[in-house]
């Protein structure tokens, strides 16, 4: 029998929506191919581009760091007439790693994610989108504002935490005119920072919560994680000492509402009460060697001599299994 091929898909987003650039690719097919998969890299800009790659070769299922074609590389930016490449594999009946397509949007709008989350009871922040509200609209203050589509902390910066209806205004007009979208508005949550990776379906899915640090020294009147904190090892993740029991609980409940499916992690910070809530879920978890949090968070809960060859077969095969024997 032939060895199942996985096809990982990138281009210029790459890194602004998904693992990681062309490296961390290869570091992605590296470790496919040492689990005794075969695997191969396509690199596209648009639909044409992809389908040819997928026709070029083996194709088994699709693993794609790409939630939709651009030509951005610093954000993720949805165009409205945006190609989501979910939704081109199930046009294809091609089966993909990671969330249905539905699910991928509803992950990407940080709003529609809190509207889902809320719906079933889920712990979210408080929260209102800017449009169709306006900053005169929200009555909770301190406020905490940032762009409804992006991921890594983009846009998030020492004005996030609005104290007045002026400085509320003003992040609000950076964020629609910088990064070009709708500014979601949250309840500031003052407490500590956790990540939660969730890998797996079913009876096989694991939920590992970490607990993300960063020497007070770096933060100004809040601790907020802001972009320039993310990615140069500043960040610390651990295996927490609190609220282990809580974060897999919101977690898994978080997974079942939303319909997630193979890896995402999903972002909770503590409230004023000392309860945890959803910030976001990430449909498309970084996978940088060492540096991502995922990638952190399996080793400390499975330690050994290469844990991120672990991870990824565990990924794959799980998806291979949800694809294949239904």
């Amino acid at each position: 029998m032939d060895k199942m091929c996985v096809v990982l898909v990138t281009g210029a987003g790459g890194d602004a929506q998904g693992w990681g650039n062309m490296q961390v690719t290869e570091s992605v097919r590296d470790a496919i191919l040492a689990n005794g998969y075969d695997c191969r890299i396509v690199l596209a800009e648009n639909r044409s581009e992809m389908e040819k790659g997928l026709k070029s070769g083996p194709c088994s299922i699709v693993w794609s760091s790409l939630y939709f074609f651009s030509s951005r590389e610093d954000i993720i930016g949805i165009p409205p007439d945006a190609v989501w490449v979910a939704d081109v594999l199930d046009e294809l009946k091609i089966p993909y790693i990671g969330p249905s397509a539905q699910t991928m949007k509803n992950l990407i709008g940080k709003f529609d994610t809190h509207e889902i989350l809320s719906a079933n009871n889920v712990c979210v922040p408080k929260h209102i989108l800017c449009p169709p509200a306006q900053a005169e609209d929200i009555d909770f203050f301190p406020a905490f504002v940032k762009p409804n589509g992006e991921s890594r902390s983009v846009g998030i910066n020492e004005n996030s935490v609005a104290e007045t209806p002026e400085a509320l205004a003003k992040q609000i007009k950076f964020i629609q005119e910088e990064l070009q979208q709708a500014a979601l508005i949250e309840e500031y949550l003052p407490g500590r920072e956790y990540t939660v990776m969730v890998i797996g379906n079913g009876r096989k899915r694991e939920i590992l919560p970490g607990r993300v640090t960063v020497d007070p020294s770096h933060y100004g009147k809040y601790p907020v994680l802001r972009s320039d904190l993310r990615g140069v090892g500043l960040t610390k993740v651990s295996i927490p000492e609190e609220h282990q029991a809580e974060a897999v609980d919101l977690a898994g409940r978080a997974c079942d509402a939303l319909n997630c499916d193979d890896h995402v992690r999903i972002d909770m910070r503590e409230g004023a009460d000392g309860k945890l809530r959803i910030m976001e879920v990430n449909g498309i978890p970084g996978l940088k060697p060492v540096k991502s949090w995922s990638p952190q968070i399996y080793g400390l809960y499975h330690p050994g001599e290469d844990s991120y060859t672990a991870l990824i077969g565990t990924i794959v095969s799980c998806a291979l299994e949800r694809a294949y024997e239904k």
